[in-house]
């Protein structure tokens, strides 16, 4: 007999999920053809002029020139008209509600939130059981949302204590079926090597912060999946000659900024490269809630509309904090973006940058904070290209699944977003698509509105 506890989870979570459904075109079943549009397929850097993308079964069959295809052979036709066409984005630093006992978790609402702007794909960095049926049920179609990976249960330094507890806990996330495992602080030298030992036996990749027992060269040497928000890497940056205590690093390193070696960044950028770890950017949690402006600022932006008061006070609460806490200054915030900045100019030589914003965080917005996110590394000094590549391309390799999808290409899933201008001459045009495919169903921009004015409406206290 199979157990009620999964069966349980998904009429939850379809309970939660049954609002947001895609627009009813009426057309009979088969083929779509994407007529006159530029594509970007992010093989290379080319731009397809008047093309044809031909979609079957969910999936890219065709792409060539629109003077090839006869819009009379399909069933549906959605008319381009000379914009530009490029994969979804992968959010690669998300977080996905999950129900709870008052019913406030806003599952619904959040994926809708990364669609609308272009995202396709979220890897989600703090899981939980319910999210295992809920990737089952985007996958299947029975909820709406973009493509989802997910990790396991926080491991942490209260987690796990013991290398027994790293053990059973290893064990227990990779048979459960979580696609990672999450690293946050606070874990020990030898707890820490037991879990990677036992993820590295049975199989399960793990990824997320480096503990400072465990410090950066060596989670290099380990072979972490992923390090996301550049973490460590500030830290290492330190010499020795420093003679500081490594668990007064601060926020993310803040308190050593003035310390740093710029000579000592080849090195971790050359162990980056050799071990293949990837690395998800968030810098933009580091430019809106570590900045000096007050939270006011940000408050007044257009997408706080979509999340729950209580959720702005908390996060002005924690901003202010931050911005108020002894020994923060406007100077020494800019020593750490200019040395971030600088990490991740090297870093991206590597082509191992992953797009990822952190959301829904202080005052980033889920799917709104990938723009702020794509601003920020292009201060960093990324090419658009590259940005795009960090949001396509290379998520479909982290997870082996190349061709899979992150390209428009025949093969792949039709997760694509259709925007008015050229992307690599001027990135805003992402901000606002004409209209979002996930897995061969098209959302156009009216619905996107519409389904995003009822979040506003429905967000409450």
């Amino acid at each position: 007999m199979k157990p009620l506890f999964p069966l349980l989870l998904l009429a939850l979570l379809l309970a939660h999920c049954t609002r947001v459904a895609p627009p009813d075109t009426g057309a009979p079943s088969g083929d779509l053809v994407i007529y006159d549009v530029n594509v970007l397929t992010m093989v290379d850097d080319r731009v397809l002029p008047d093309r044809a993308v031909v979609v079957a079964d969910g999936r890219i069959s065709r792409v060539v020139p629109m003077d090839q295809v006869d819009t009379a052979d399909f069933a549906e036709v959605i008319h381009g008209r000379g914009q530009y066409l490029l994969p979804g984005l992968a959010e690669m630093h998300a977080h996905i509600p999950h129900p709870d006992e008052t019913g406030d978790d806003r599952i619904e609402e959040t994926l809708f939130l990364y669609l609308a702007n272009g995202i396709t794909t979220v890897r989600g960095m703090l899981g939980h059981p319910a999210h295992l049926e809920l990737r089952r049920a985007v996958a299947d179609g029975s909820v709406l949302g973009p493509r989802i990976f997910t990790s396991g249960p926080s491991l942490n330094g209260s987690t796990v204590q013991t290398p027994e507890e790293a053990r059973t806990k290893v064990r227990a996330q990779q048979e459960a079926g979580y696609d990672f495992l999450k690293i946050h602080p606070g874990i020990q030298r030898e707890v820490f090597d037991t879990l990677v030992a036992t993820a590295d036996a049975v199989g399960i990749d793990f990824a997320g912060h480096v503990p400072v027992d465990v410090g950066i060269r060596r989670a290099l040497s380990l072979q972490y999946a992923s390090i996301d928000h550049v973490d460590g890497y500030l830290e290492g940056l330190v010499p020795e000659s420093a003679g500081v205590d490594p668990t007064e690093n601060g926020f993310f390193g803040y308190n050593f900024a003035p310390l740093v070696d710029l000579d000592l960044l080849p090195e971790l950028i050359r162990l980056t490269d050799e071990n293949r770890v990837w690395v998800v950017t968030t810098e933009s949690l580091f430019t809106r809630w570590a900045s000096p402006e007050p939270a006011e600022v940000y408050l007044q932006q257009p997408e706080m509309k979509y999340m729950p008061g209580r959720t702005l006070l908390s996060w002005r609460q924690n901003k202010t904090n931050l911005i108020t806490a002894p020994g923060y200054t406007r100077e020494q915030w800019e020593q750490m973006m200019a040395t971030r900045r600088e990490i991740i100019r090297r870093l991206n030589d590597t082509g191992l940058l992953l797009l990822g914003s952190d959301a829904p965080q202080v005052f980033n917005v889920p799917g709104f904070s990938i723009h702020h996110e794509i601003d920020a590394l292009q201060a960093a000094g990324l090419s658009a290209y590259d940005i795009l590549r960090m949001g396509t391309v290379h998520p479909a390799q982290y997870f082996d699944r190349a061709g899979e999808f992150g390209t428009v290409d025949p093969g792949a899933s039709a997760d694509l977003m259709l925007v008015s201008g050229n992307p690599l001459e001027d990135m805003d045009h992402l901000q606002q698509p004409a209209g979002v495919m996930i897995r061969g169903r098209w959302l156009d921009r009216a619905f996107l509105d519409a389904e995003l004015g009822r979040i506003a409406e429905g967000v409450g206290e």
